[in-house]
């Protein structure tokens, strides 16, 4: 609200002004709270959203790159596999934030959701160990996600 605030009293609504009336209004909000215990899970979420968005827009951007030059020579580099992962996800919400960054990032996509909902199925495109792409994405993408949702 108060980066709002700063964008009407400037006058001016562009992303420069608008990134320094978020910085200054969190840094007036992490000024007023700073001896309050209660409500400072705002100022862990916002940087970890920040460190998501990054994390993801990486991969995002390694994948496209992957795909794509895939696609542009000759040979066929594609190790196309399924793998059946199961989720630390509980709720409906949490599950359909997993299942949209798979789904995002070129190359993987879900198939399928278990009745249960402990086990997502991803087809992938270039999977050379499973186990080991199992443990990078519930690093870099699962745990990181589950963390700014709870």
């Amino acid at each position: 609200m108060l980066t709002f605030v700063w964008v009407a009293l400037t006058g001016e609504l562009n992303y420069a002004n608008f990134s320094f009336g978020f910085v200054l209004g969190f840094y007036i909000l992490w000024l007023v709270n700073r001896k309050s215990t209660s409500g400072t899970e705002y100022f862990y979420k916002v940087p970890n959203i920040i460190i998501f968005i990054l994390y993801f827009l990486y991969d995002m951007l390694k994948a496209n790159l992957q795909v794509s030059i895939d696609v542009m020579t000759p040979n066929y580099n594609m190790k196309p596999g399924i793998i059946k992962y199961e989720t630390d996800a509980k709720t409906d919400f949490e599950i359909t934030m997993l299942c949209n960054m798979i789904s995002l990032t070129p190359g993987t996509l879900v198939i399928h959701i278990s009745d249960d909902k402990k086990f997502i199925y991803i087809h992938v495109m270039y999977i050379r160990d499973k186990q080991k792409f199992i443990d990078n994405f519930k690093r870099r993408t699962e745990n990181k996600l589950l963390e700014i949702l709870r």
